[in-house]
């Protein structure tokens, strides 16, 4: 039987194959190389500057090179980046056979974090020279991606109290079998006295620490990181991370790091979005979790339109056609009609609530209303709560109910890059520490689309 047959390795060439012949003249390795000679690392932060004297250092421009070459394979680990330059044709010839050691390409991830998210910004001003960014319509949300830092290593103050309560006890304890001990026994529990002592300390420095910051909650490996909610009761200790994607062609045009839900991030996204766009008639979309009044004022006070999808009510009538939503304000004269016909007013005071203020509107004729216990259980009256920032509230409801289909296109738009990220490149947690890191993945794949 016949088969393909490979070529002898101890066969000796008579011209020999240069480094250049051996990468395909389509080989996206090539686009990688011309993109970064085409930047000046110098304006974009990188530090370029290096005394003459002692070794001499790896230019920016090659370390930036394996950098994205490395995340566009899926290879991240500074480790496992040395041993393919050593191995991959493909680096070999990007990096013109230069081997640099880890902890070179982990310092230089470390050191450049700033200005490798200037890159990005590059690639989408190429983009937008393409003209594949429209600027029309942008989605936007948000993932988790776990940290190198334990649940374990994560404390807020009911969890600090737990634990100097256990210790208190376990102390009482000891101090009771230490009277009736003697010998190595007694050792033995002086020595766990002194243990548990250092770890009293310890709880008591963290403790300080949050009161000192003001901080609800501190993560010891990874101090940066926080413990978030990541779908329903899961949680993990995490970096949230925030992405806006055009519409045209669902090219990610901006992300950020964060260690918040997604509650009150919606007004800085939309601001990078106008600088990056450089308009602000455009719509946005966004999800429910992303449904805050303030945030919804904000956005719609820069000229953006807003479509957010609306949480379901926390509180409800007994009937929910008593709903608040079916309560009818009348803007002019400043009060509400409920569905039995009865009108609520105000006495025009602004009432704290956390971090807004609202109005109350009342009426005395729910004490005779037939239709009450429909409305309220409460035993006085139904009262009615006016957001200071209701206005946008209801603007942002319009625009959803009048146009539908514009909400549609938000998963279509905006998932897809997370689910290449966490899915296919099985990127879901981070491999070094602290928000400012270069280890985000979200831009690579905005190069990856354009390239």
């Amino acid at each position: 039987m016949k088969y393909i047959q490979g070529q002898n390795r101890e066969q000796i060439s008579l011209f020999p194959i240069s480094l250049e012949a051996t990468i395909d003249k389509e080989n996206p390795v090539r686009v990688i190389d011309f993109f970064v000679d085409s930047l000046n690392l110098k304006d974009l932060g990188f530090k370029v500057d290096f005394g003459e004297n002692g070794r001499p250092a790896y230019h920016p421009k090659d370390l930036l090179k394996l950098f994205i070459y490395g995340y566009l394979n899926r290879i991240r680990s500074s480790r496992a980046l040395e041993k393919e330059c050593r191995r991959n044709i493909e680096l070999i010839w990007l990096m013109r056979k230069l081997v640099p050691d880890h902890n070179t390409i982990s310092n230089f991830r470390r050191d450049n974090s700033d200005a490798i998210k200037k890159v990005f910004r590059a690639t989408v001003n190429i983009a937008k020279n393409l003209n594949l960014i429209g600027g029309i319509l942008l989605a936007g949300d948000g993932t988790k991606l776990r940290a190198q830092n334990s649940k374990k290593n994560n404390y807020n103050q009911k969890k600090i109290d737990r634990h100097l309560a256990y210790i208190e006890n376990k102390l009482q304890e000891y101090v009771k079998e230490l009277e009736k001990a003697d010998g190595d026994k007694k050792k033995e529990i002086l020595e766990k006295i002194d243990k548990h002592k250092e770890q009293k300390k310890k709880y008591q420095a963290i403790e300080k620490h949050l009161e000192e910051t003001g901080e609800k909650q501190v993560s010891t490996s990874d101090p940066e990181s926080r413990h978030l909610i990541i779908k329903g009761m899961i949680t993990e200790v995490s970096y949230n991370i925030q992405a806006t994607v055009d519409g045209k062609h669902c090219l990610p045009i901006n992300f950020d790091t964060t260690n918040v839900n997604d509650r009150n991030a919606m007004t800085h996204m939309v601001e990078q979005a106008i600088e990056i766009v450089e308009k602000n008639s455009f719509d946005v979309l966004f999800d429910k979790g992303y449904h805050n009044a303030e945030q919804l004022h904000n956005v719609q006070k820069m000229g953006v339109t807003t479509h957010v999808a609306i949480p379901n009510p926390s509180t409800n009538a007994p009937d929910k056609n008593f709903n608040v939503s079916e309560f009818i304000y009348n803007k002019s004269k400043d009060t509400y009609t409920c569905p039995a016909g009865q009108t609520l007013k105000t006495n025009g005071n602004w009432y704290k609530k956390k971090s807004y203020r609202v109005k109350q509107y009342k009426t005395n004729h729910c004490k005779d209303c037939k239709l009450r216990s429909q409305c309220t259980t409460s035993k006085s009256k139904r009262i009615i709560e006016r957001h200071e920032f209701a206005d946008a509230l209801e603007k942002n409801k319009r625009n959803l109910k009048n146009n539908p289909e514009i909400y549609k296109k938000r998963q279509a738009i905006v998932e897809h890059p997370f689910g290449t990220i966490k899915r296919q490149w099985g990127f879901n947690y981070i491999i070094t520490k602290k928000q400012n890191n270069g280890q985000m993945p979200m831009w690579d794949l905005c190069l990856l689309l354009i390239f």
